[in-house]
């Protein structure tokens, strides 16, 4: 007689939740860079990272004390860690870059890097083997990003370290998001790490604020729109996607949704802000679609 507890021990999500969880994914990723450009154009990023993280992690912190296991320390500790690498160190060293007239360009096309560098971790760290399809769809939606970035690529005239930084940067998120994984059976609920993460991060962005001049949010209507924008959307429905569906599905599948980012940005400053759209775009956009089409269903 055939066993069937294993198979009720681990149900499996529905077939529509990766979709639809994909889909917000890509939609909260892309948002991101439409929300700094509302709020940098008043204050510096270092400024705008600052509020946007502080003001994420006090609005969730009533919910993390009052809703979910009690926060010990150790647990806030081990959270604490990953805020520093997944929220200091990711989007400040970007931002840095940028300051460091690293072209934007090239920064965000280094940062949609970001699923070719956990594909490759997943298997020596998840024991997550990517199959032959799948590598060949990682291609295909790398081939669409560039496509879709060339335009805006140049190389400047930054010091080479801002460069380094770049990818260290986006090196750094590949390996947070891949522990994150590998230890997902002790995690914490999502909006209680995401409280930590946020509050971390706000802690170190805070003190390189000071050291540029002062913490003061300018009072405008450009800066109140990007942090409504930023938190909501690229905080709280960017990362609490991304962390939930790094518990539910392979890394690798999930990071592959980031591929989309940079056409759908483009389509968001397109909306907003009457930027031009071009043939090519829309040429990567399918490629990269072919590409994570092929790396999801591997």
């Amino acid at each position: 007689m055939k066993s069937t507890t294993a198979e009720h021990s681990t149900p499996r999500p529905h077939p529509l939740l990766w979709p639809v969880m994909a889909t917000l994914l890509v939609i909260g990723w892309s948002s991101g860079f439409i929300g700094i450009r509302y709020a940098s154009e008043e204050a510096s990023v270092v400024l705008v990272l600052f509020w946007r993280t502080l003001l994420s992690g006090l609005i969730l912190l009533p919910f993390a004390l009052t809703i979910g296991p009690k926060l010990t320390l150790r647990a806030v500790r081990g959270q604490m860690l990953f805020g520093v690498i997944s929220v200091f160190l990711y989007l400040g060293g970007f931002a840095l870059a940028i300051e460091q007239r690293v072209p934007t360009g090239l920064v965000a096309l280094i940062s949609d890097l970001l699923p070719l560098a956990i594909a490759a971790l997943s298997q020596p760290v998840l024991g997550e083997r990517l199959s032959g399809r799948q590598w060949l769809g990682t291609a295909i939606a790398v081939a669409g990003v560039v496509i879709v970035s060339f335009d805006s690529l140049s190389f400047g005239a930054a010091p080479l370290w801002a460069y380094g930084l770049t990818v260290g940067s986006m090196l750094v998120f590949a390996v947070a998001s891949v522990l994150l994984r590998r230890n997902r059976a002790t995690q914490m609920p999502v909006h209680q790490s995401l409280c930590i993460h946020t509050l971390t991060g706000s802690v170190l962005f805070g003190i390189c604020a000071l050291m540029q001049g002062n913490i003061a949010p300018p009072m405008t209507q450009n800066f109140a729109i990007g942090m409504v924008w930023l938190v909501l959307i690229a905080t709280f429905a960017a990362y609490s996607v991304y962390y939930t569906s790094l518990r539910l599905f392979p890394v690798a599948k999930v990071s592959a949704a980031i591929y989309l980012s940079p056409p759908v940005t483009m389509l968001w400053a397109w909306a907003l802000f009457s930027e031009p759209l071009t043939p090519a775009m829309f040429i990567g956009l399918a490629v990269t679609m072919v590409g994570v089409w092929m790396t999801a269903r591997g």
